[in-house]
């Protein structure tokens, strides 16, 4: 998705301070893949956004490594300090990918996080995660245990996000799910080719949202 198209797509929208929180996948770790911009999928955002809204501001808190209950330790209070009128949510992976995920507290933690940006005003967007046994990523004694977290995950955050409001972003059983081209070499993380993949439907997930706002 080109910015042009991505700016034509979110026309109109309301933003002016968007903060992006969680893990590596909020930091936007990422090796370089030909053809695309050396930019994460937030970074595509907020292109556009500067685009639509002058004296657009944008914070990434993202840091790779935390788990959801970290995250919310040490990026929430800066969140809600920006005053953001849209947040990004992005945390999970790492107690997922932990031998004992406890799916009970990541709730807990991602509904604090999630409600505190709510109760402020921000519309806030989480995702589910692609899996990545899909795409024979992960060794096969793994897979099972690894694809079973990874959708526990997704289906507690989509709770968590229609219970309080927020736009869910479902990544889990996209048809390029299989694709290994849109990962980077540790086989964990997307290459640019799948920031890009992953803002284009963060960006549709958007304006759909706004579509639904005027009516």
């Amino acid at each position: 998705m080109t910015t042009a198209t991505a700016v034509e797509m979110l026309d109109g929208a309301p933003w002016r301070r968007m903060v992006t929180l969680g893990d590596s996948v909020a930091e936007g770790i990422r090796e370089p893949s030909p053809g695309f911009a050396d930019l994460s999928w937030s970074e595509r955002i907020e292109t556009a956004m500067r685009e639509i809204q002058p004296g657009f501001a944008s914070m990434n808190l993202g840091k790779r490594d935390l788990t959801t209950a970290e995250v919310r330790a040490t990026q929430l209070d800066a969140a809600l300090d920006f005053r953001p009128d849209l947040a990004f949510v992005a945390c999970g992976g790492n107690d997922m990918l932990r031998p004992h995920f406890d799916p009970v507290q990541v709730r807990a933690d991602l509904t604090a996080i999630v409600s505190a940006l709510r109760e402020q005003g921000a519309d806030v967007v989480t995702c589910g995660l692609l899996d990545l046994t899909q795409a024979e990523l992960v060794p096969a004694k793994y897979a099972q245990s690894v694809s079973a977290a990874t959708r526990a995950l997704a289906r507690l955050t989509e709770e968590v996000s229609r219970e309080l409001g927020a736009i869910f972003v479902q990544f889990l059983d996209h048809p390029l799910t299989a694709d290994p081209s849109l990962y980077s070499s540790d086989k964990l993380h997307f290459n640019t080719r799948g920031h890009a993949f992953s803002a284009a439907l963060n960006i549709e997930a958007l304006a759909r949202h706004l579509a639904g706002t005027r009516r």
